[in-house]
Formats: C-alpha cells, sequence, structure tokens
C-alpha cells in the first residue's frame, strides 16, 4: 500500500537512545518505519475528514442559495428538482421543505463529522506524544515562508531612481 504524506511536512521521529540504536539489527528500523506509516496514515484520514467537512459545506450553501430563490416565489408555481439523476417537476410548495430537510441533514452530517475530526485531532497527538514525534518545516517551505514574509509587508513599491529627478 502506497502511502502518501503531506509534500510540505517531513516527519522526523526523535526516539531515546538513537545512537544505540543505529547499531541495532535492523529491527527497531522496522518500528520507525511502522510508526511514520501508522502517523501518515492517521494524518491522511483527518486530511479526508476535513474535505468530507468541506465538501459538505459547500453543499449547504448551494442548498441555502436554493431556498433563498424559491422562497419567496408562489408555491403553485412549477419548480423542477433532480432526483437521482432524473429531472422531476413539482411545484415550489413541495420542494421547498425537501430541500430545507436535506440542508438540515447535511448540517447534522458535519456536525458529526466535526466531532470525528476532533477525536482524530486528540488520537494524532496522543500518539505524536508516545511516539516522540515532531513535525519540522522541510527547508524549501522555510524558504518560501521567509519571501512570503517579505512580499507581504505593506509600505511603498519604489521603482529604480532617475537621474534626473533625484
Amino acid at each position: 500500500m502506497k502511502i502518501m504524506m503531506a509534500s510540505s511536512w517531513t516527519c522526523f521521529l526523535q526516539l531515546r537512545n538513537m545512537a544505540e540504536k543505529a547499531g541495532s539489527d535492523g529491527r527497531e528500523t522496522m518500528n520507525e518505519q511502522a510508526i511514520a506509516n501508522t502517523y501518515s496514515i492517521l494524518r491522511s484520514e483527518m486530511n479526508q475528514l476535513y474535505s468530507k467537512i468541506t465538501e459538505i459545506e459547500m453543499e449547504v450553501s448551494e442548498h441555502s442559495l436554493v431556498i433563498g430563490a424559491i422562497q419567496p416565489l408562489d408555491p403553485s408555481r412549477r419548480c423542477y428538482r433532480m432526483i437521482g439523476g432524473v429531472l422531476v417537476e413539482r411545484t415550489v410548495k413541495e420542494v421547498l421543505p425537501a430541500v430545507q430537510r436535506n440542508k438540515e441533514g447535511l448540517e447534522e452530517v458535519i456536525t458529526r463529522l466535526n466531532e470525528a475530526l476532533e477525536k482524530k485531532k486528540k488520537e494524532i497527538a496522543e500518539f505524536e506524544l508516545k511516539h516522540k514525534i515532531k513535525i519540522r518545516k522541510s527547508d524549501n517551505e522555510d524558504k518560501n515562508d521567509n519571501n512570503r514574509k517579505e512580499g507581504s509587508a505593506q509600505g511603498v513599491l519604489v521603482g529604480p531612481a532617475s537621474e534626473q529627478g533625484v
């Protein structure tokens, strides 16, 4: 199974007695690799939760737009709704409550996913403490951060001085 870690983060394990373990028969390296793989899986699961929450929040936003658009309309007006890939004709009176129920259901799912995300964050924090995992930014990211800091400073942009005006 191929596990991809976040490209900008590198995981460094700092375990006790690293010098002593370097001379061992290689079993410690396997343990470190297993720990790194498990940690990578946990981080991947957390990222998947973030992605799913974002996706469902966008759906809630779309539902809100639809509700806002059809709520002021005449309840007997024709309305079309996509159900399972099939476009069906209904009235605003029939569609509005269904869209509102769907929105409420999506909001409940977001709540549950946020709870799962918090549990996953705690699990990762406990795993980091248990295995003494430290996360450091890579050298490239440190350089990018420095460039962003320099570029984000507010001030006046001054071009090259001309010999006539100075």
